[in-house]
């Protein structure tokens, strides 16, 4: 029994390592955070950057081992999603920069003068997607 316990934990921490060395590894190659800080123009918040990365990593997946829950109150809940979102939105603001997706997608569509048309279908998309399934989907 000790060795099976032994080996699922091995297993457990080799997959982590894994994943979490991708992750670090996207991040770093394509240069997502630089990008970031390059857009929002907060160069000197870099150690910010790199310490508040590092902590969600690790506070994330030790509330998500533990199946920890939270009850607050929605005043505390929306000031937070919202931040939550405007993250997630700028980093995926980021890789698609650094990418070049949209240029690509405006050329190949035909839109090339036109991918601010582009840019506001992905967001309001993305808002609509995210509304639907936090007001209607959740619910039902």
């Amino acid at each position: 029994m000790t060795i099976k316990v032994l080996l699922i934990a091995f297993i457990g921490f080799g997959g982590g390592i894994t994943v979490g060395s991708g992750l670090v590894a996207l991040i770093t190659v394509l240069g997502i955070v630089p990008r970031l800080m390059q857009l929002s123009k907060t160069y000197r918040f870099i150690r910010s950057y790199e310490i508040s990365i590092i902590l969600g990593a690790v506070l994330g997946g030790w509330l998500n081992l533990r199946n920890a829950t939270f009850s607050l109150s929605p005043i505390i809940l929306a000031p937070v999603g919202l931040l939550a979102g405007i993250f997630v939105g700028m980093l995926a603001a980021a890789l698609t920069e650094v990418l070049n997706v949209l240029p690509i997608l405006a050329k190949r569509v035909g839109f090339g003068e036109k991918i601010i048309i582009i840019l506001m279908a992905i967001v309001f998309g993305k808002i609509t997607g995210s509304l639907f399934h936090w007001i209607y989907y959740i619910n039902h």
